[in-house]
């Protein structure tokens, strides 16, 4: 009876659409599911009966969760301060070297602006999508500003006077130069988050599910980049191969049938690999074999 009732769970999973999409998609695949995203449709499928998948803007995601519309979804954690929502983050998914990394809301102003800091913003305007984390920031430097709600275009307004400043996302600061604006500090930074209901996270089923699918994006996300290696050498050459082998432990040692030699495994990254292999083959390291990884589990 248990298992029957268990079988007829579902899991209700929130989905970012926009930015995090793609990237979202490609770590559950390396994670090991499969999501087809058909034209507008807001209800992806999955390849696990026990999940159901919706597509929502990030910026609305943690309010559906909380109010448990939603068990779970991924979002940054800057709408789940922007939402005041009381969720449960189940795990930080920095999507580490791929599209999208730790990032910024910061405050900037034009070039030529006289404004130098926080406090030269009393009795000015800002304009932003993240009302409240602004309201927020500028409470606690003790500073009475404007704080106006953009619904996109923000580094216009403030290009074309309509606004003193603005309050926007930023990875590398690029954008903002471009448009010649001046960042004068950091309001927040922001990873992509798995947050979950408080409803669901008492139950015992769903918490589990949950609890996996999260090891199996961690692992996802850990593997990105790094590569496995496998050689042979001879017994003689094992210390001159290992100073050159850096790796998340110790490599695997094993004998091989022939006499006095061994086979050493590891995991590495991937940047320095191109050099590393040459230098292994130099220190008497053969049969190597390079090969990727879906997941890394620690």
């Amino acid at each position: 009876m248990c298992k029957q009732e268990n079988a007829m769970k579902k899991l209700k999973f929130g989905l970012p659409k926009g930015s995090l999409q793609d990237a979202t998609i490609r770590v559950f695949k390396r994670a090991g599911f499969k999501i087809y995203v058909s034209g507008r449709s807001y209800f992806p499928t999955i390849d696990d009966v026990e999940i159901e998948p919706v597509l929502l803007r990030a910026q609305e995601m943690s309010r559906y969760v909380e109010e448990g519309a939603l068990d779970c979804g991924i979002t940054g954690a800057d709408w789940v301060l922007e939402n005041r929502s009381k969720v449960v983050s189940l795990a930080d998914l920095v999507y580490a070297k791929q599209t999208s990394v730790k990032v910024r809301w910061v405050l900037a102003v034009p070039e030529k602006s006289s404004i130098k800091s926080v406090k030269d913003l009393s009795g000015k305007k800002i304009a932003t999508e993240v009302v409240n984390v602004t309201q927020e920031y500028l409470k606690k430097n003790k500073v009475k500003a404007d704080v106006e709600f953009s619904w996109g275009a923000t580094e216009a307004k403030v290009a074309d006077g309509l606004v003193d400043a603005i309050v926007e996302l930023t990875e590398t600061g690029s954008s903002l130069r471009a448009h010649k604006l001046r960042i004068i500090s950091t309001i927040c930074e922001s990873t992509t988050q798995f947050i979950a209901s408080r409803q669901a996270v008492k139950d015992a089923w769903k918490k589990r599910k949950m609890d996996q699918i999260a090891m199996l994006l961690k692992g996802a996300i850990q593997a990105n980049n790094m590569v496995g290696l496998k050689m042979n050498i001879e017994e003689k050459n094992l210390d001159k191969v290992l100073d050159l082998l850096t790796s998340l432990k110790d490599p695997t040692i094993s004998n091989l049938s022939r006499s006095n030699w061994l086979a050493v495994e590891t995991v590495i990254d991937e940047s320095i690999v191109r050099t590393l292999i040459p230098n292994l083959k130099s220190a008497g390291a053969q049969g190597i074999i390079e090969y990727p990884l879906n997941k890394l589990i620690y």
